[in-house]
């Protein structure tokens, strides 16, 4: 049987009350929400923190959706579920829908939290795509204060995040935009698996119903999740079409950086990049123009 290695376990019933215990204890601390990444790693011993801090008890602070005027504030121990489950949120922005119907299982869905997952920094894992698809920040508290990080700041590298020694990621923030939609597509080896590849698109379209601006996020086909960098500057300005949406796959295709493995050939997860990006800019599409 496979066990976590030692550790000393601490439960905070407080956003500062997590602080001042992740401050006190250092480095050698981490935080559990969830747990379905950070457990099974322990159990392999591929991480070995001293202490964790435990906040489940904090998700009437941090457990929330709410949808105003200018932007999106989803706390960070939403659970996928919740997330899931809202039509506030599927309304304004329904990539989130599309994601959380394809993250791993109901039993997962009900504990994991939208916190742990950009946290886990998994160049796999499906919100981060999403989150950089629709432009999201987030909102990091700490003994300091707080501090807003846009998503292409957020990723330091697989696995690592901007948020420090003794700081929390407490808020989502995504901004709302008129005459615009996004969505997600994702190819996974079994339902509910890691992705093999997946694309996360939002877009936006101007009164003549021409491309105003896109974003793509792509997961599992690079060492982390950021921005496909060309294809707004490519698309801006263009009617809605095919070739559009075939430029766009093949700048993401072009950009990405995956590695073979047993999921696939790094062809094979090109071409997936390239394919993806196209579907899910065509579904983009068609809901902006049943919205407008």
């Amino acid at each position: 049987m496979q066990v976590p290695a030692p550790f000393e376990y601490r439960r905070a019933t407080s956003v500062e009350e997590a602080i001042d215990l992740l401050g006190e204890l250092g480095s050698s601390a981490r935080v559990v929400a969830g747990g379905h990444s950070l457990l099974p790693m322990m159990k392999l011993r591929l991480a070995t923190p001293e202490r964790l801090v435990d906040i489940n008890d904090l998700h009437g602070e941090l457990g929330y959706v709410r949808v105003d005027p200018g932007e999106v504030r989803i706390g960070a121990l939403t659970r996928h579920r919740e997330l899931l489950e809202s039509d506030d949120l599927a309304a304004v922005h329904p990539v989130f829908r599309d994601a959380e119907r394809v993250i791993a299982d109901p039993v997962v869905r009900n504990r994991g939290t939208i916190g742990g997952s950009l946290c886990q920094a998994d160049p796999a894992e499906d919100l981060s795509a999403v989150c950089t698809a629709v432009d999201a920040a987030c909102v990091i508290r700490g003994a300091g204060g707080t501090r807003e990080v846009p998503m292409a700041e957020f990723y330091r590298g697989p696995f690592e995040t901007a948020v420090g020694d003794g700081e929390l990621l407490v808020e989502v923030r995504v901004p709302r935009r008129p005459r615009g939609s996004s969505a997600y597509e994702k190819v996974e080896r079994r339902a509910g698996d890691w992705a093999v590849a997946a694309s996360a698109a939002a877009l936006w379209l101007d009164d003549d119903g021409r491309i105003a601006d896109v974003r793509v996020g792509l997961s599992a086909v690079g060492p982390s999740t950021t921005a496909v960098e060309g294809i707004a500057e490519a698309l801006r300005g263009r009617e809605p079409s095919e070739e559009a949406y075939a430029q766009a796959g093949a700048i993401a295709a072009e950009r990405c950086n995956p590695v073979a493995d047993l999921r696939g050939s790094v062809e094979y997860k090109r071409h997936l990049a390239d394919e993806l990006t196209r579907r899910a800019l065509r579904r983009a599409v068609a809901r902006c123009r049943r919205e407008g």
